[in-house]
């Protein structure tokens, strides 16, 4: 692993990315009832990768996100976007109705909001990681 930042930038980096995933899954879960959502939480999930970014490299990140392309990100939240509109559909509801489900086990609710949350999120991640790691990339042929 190739380090590019600082020592204290580093060890931050690897406390705080944890951190800021952990909260971007608050902030996306909390959103389908209360303010917060996908939007916020995807810029909070890349934030934390970005971060990585800055302190380890391009490499480094890609192996942490485990050779996922951000493309394929954002291609999975249009689907999931794009999936949270057929259960009104099969309900004979108007497009977009939201549908809550709870699961009792657990005591959670699940709804089309919170798959168009989990779309959007996705989305935001691989747009924002995309264009970072573009500008971070650098011309192999240049010295």
């Amino acid at each position: 692993m190739v380090k590019s930042g600082t020592i204290i930038l580093n060890t931050a980096a690897r406390f705080l990315m944890p951190l800021q995933l952990m909260f971007s899954v608050f902030l996306l879960l909390r959103g389908h009832d209360e303010p917060g959502g996908g939007f916020i939480a995807g810029l909070v999930a890349a934030g934390a990768f970005t971060l990585y970014l800055f302190a380890f490299g391009v490499s480094a990140t890609k192996e942490v996100l485990r050779m996922v392309d951000p493309r394929d990100l954002i291609g999975a939240g249009l689907f999931f976007g794009m999936i949270s509109v057929v259960p009104a559909w099969f309900m004979g509801q108007p497009f977009l109705t939201a549908q809550w489900w709870t699961i009792p086990v657990i005591d959670f609710k699940a709804s089309t909001p919170l798959i168009f949350d989990i779309g959007v999120y996705l989305a935001v991640l691989g747009s924002v990681m995309g264009m970072v790691m573009a500008l971070m990339e650098v011309d192999k042929d240049e010295p």
